[in-house]
């Protein structure tokens, strides 16, 4: 008889999130594998069993030591998965919401020495113990939101010097906090000021960058910000190749602000994901349907990444077209793109209300693409999103009786208690045994 060391019983409704071999696409986004009147039992940080209490009760015994949860009939899900956000910066940028509110545009405001730049010259500015410490606030924000994993990105440095320190602060807050992050290179993002007239040096500064970025271990992906005023197809693909060179994986920021044809340049790399995708083409969406790519010798199947609380906080209310691409049959996935300028947002949970109400998908879908499929775009496909037997017991206990609740809760939070690897990480209220 199998011994757990955890063991959550009296589960309302069971989220598991069934796996399978690559992201989630069309119909099968709608399969969340919910158990009612469910037990879920944990053995050294990984499912041991999960399901209905009458199955997994009979063959499953506890250890002495073993944490018994009862969950009240809550629901239960697995850790959400944050698919893009920009963690490590220094400064905020009211001033520009501000602006936006009285009709400036986001180009306009670039223009007039906000955006990116702005959040570069005050990241320059703070040590890593400051950008650390900010860090680390909005890390137990996005705990006690639900968030087990999250991918973040560098992009506020601009300089060899600068994007190292992200980067380190970036791993110091791993060693540090429950969250698993997953590192991006994004020194990409912006042409810095002092390269304003010779943009072709600063893309070749980039692909400089990245032998000491992989020597030192310090970015799992490479991203590139290509779109109007950002990089054009060409500077994107240069520094791509470079760093599919040197075994990056591939990330695009993609057809935000304009169609540039990134979407299609990262479906033909094989890139993890393409994130924003307001413009994306036709053809875009049709490639991110086909068959997956191959890349670094192994199938690549390129994730769409969509941020509905940027284009929602920004005013751009019809959003990506995610009925569109799920329709069609494109792997979609979910991200709260935290970052000072576009949108301060740390709930999943509210990305996912805005998925439903303002692109209109299901809630179903919302819930597999902040979880399943927004680990495979993070580079942690069959890692984490799931709650089936050997996956870590990334585990949320939420005040719900059913998981349509969780969008529905406009603007709540109702995350009651937060597991990571079996342990408790965070709690509404101080934990006592149950």
């Amino acid at each position: 008889m199998a011994r757990a060391d955890f063991l959550v019983t009296n589960i309302g409704q069971l989220m598991v999130i069934p796996p399978q071999a690559g992201p989630k696409r069309g119909p099968s986004m709608k399969e969340l594998g919910i158990v009612e009147d469910a037990v879920l039992a944990v053995k050294d940080g990984k499912v041991l069993a999960a399901g209905a209490r009458d199955d997994v009760l009979p063959s499953v015994s506890l250890t002495p030591d073993a944490h018994v949860v009862d969950a009240g009939g809550r629901l239960v899900t697995p850790g959400f998965v944050d698919a893009h956000t920009h963690l490590v910066f220094a400064g905020w940028r009211y001033e520009e919401y501000a602006m936006r509110s009285a009709g400036s545009s986001y180009l306009e405001i670039a223009e007039k020495g906000g955006g990116i730049a702005s959040t570069v010259r005050a990241t320059r500015d703070a040590s890593a113990e400051e950008l650390f410490e900010r860090a680390l606030g909005v890390l137990d924000l996005m705990l006690a939101s639900g968030t087990t994993t999250a991918e973040t990105k560098s992009g506020y440095g601009l300089s060899l010097e600068d994007e190292v320190k992200q980067l380190l602060v970036v791993r110091m807050l791993r060693e540090r906090h429950p969250i698993d992050l997953v590192p991006t290179f994004l020194g990409a993002h912006a042409i810095p000021p002092e390269y304003s007239g010779d943009r072709q040096a600063y893309v070749d500064l980039v692909i400089e960058m990245l032998p000491e970025i992989r020597r030192r271990g310090l970015a799992e992906f490479v991203d590139v910000f290509c779109d109007a005023g950002a990089f054009n197809i060409d500077e994107t693909e240069r520094i791509l190749r470079s760093a599919l060179d040197l075994g990056f994986g591939l990330k695009v920021h993609a057809d935000e602000l304009e169609w540039t044809g990134a979407t299609e340049l990262a479906c033909r790399m094989g890139a993890a994901s393409c994130d924003h995708l307001l413009k994306v083409s036709d053809e875009g969406i049709a490639m991110l349907a086909r068959t997956p790519s191959k890349a670094m010798g192994a199938t690549s199947h390129t994730v769409a990444v969509l941020l509905p609380a940027t284009s929602v906080f920004l005013g751009k209310t019809q959003g990506a077209p995610a009925r569109s691409l799920i329709d069609r049959g494109a792997a979609v996935a979910l991200g709260t793109d935290f970052n000072p300028g576009t949108c301060t947002a740390v709930s999943m949970p509210l990305c996912m209300t805005l998925a439903c109400s303002v692109l209109r998908m299901g809630p179903e879908e919302a819930f597999t693409a902040a979880t399943w499929n927004a680990a495979w775009a993070s580079g942690l496909g069959n890692r984490a999103g799931s709650l089936a037997v050997g996956f870590p017991a990334d585990v949320v206990l939420i005040d719900a009786a059913d998981y349509r609740e969780v969008p529905y809760r406009f603007g709540w939070n109702a995350v009651f208690r937060v597991y990571k690897k079996g342990k408790e990480v965070w709690s509404k209220r101080p934990s006592v045994e149950d």
